[in-house]
C-alpha cells in the first residue's frame, strides 16, 4: 500500500449496507476498481480500504497491479 494505486478485477460500484467479506460489487459497469493510494496520495488515503474508481485502459504512472499466484 501506498506506491502505486492497485487495479482489482472488479468492476466499481456501491456495496450493501451490511457486513461484507469480499465484496464483488456489481456485474459491470464503466470503471473498475482501485485500492491502496499511491506514493503521491495523502497520508490519510494509503490504505489497503481506500478504493477509488478508474476507467479499463487509462495508464498512470501512479497505477499498478500485484502479481499473485495460487499455490499448486
Amino acid at each position: 500500500s501506498g506506491n502505486v494505486w492497485e487495479w482489482l478485477q472488479d468492476w466499481y460500484g456501491g456495496y450493501s449496507s451490511g457486513a461484507q467479506t469480499n465484496p464483488t460489487g456489481p456485474s459491470s459497469g464503466s470503471g473498475r476498481v482501485v485500492r491502496g493510494g499511491a506514493s503521491n496520495s495523502s497520508t490519510n488515503s494509503l490504505r489497503s480500504s481506500n478504493r477509488s474508481s478508474a476507467t479499463p485502459g487509462l495508464s498512470h504512472y501512479s497505477f499498478g497491479f500485484r502479481v499473485a499466484r495460487f499455490p499448486l
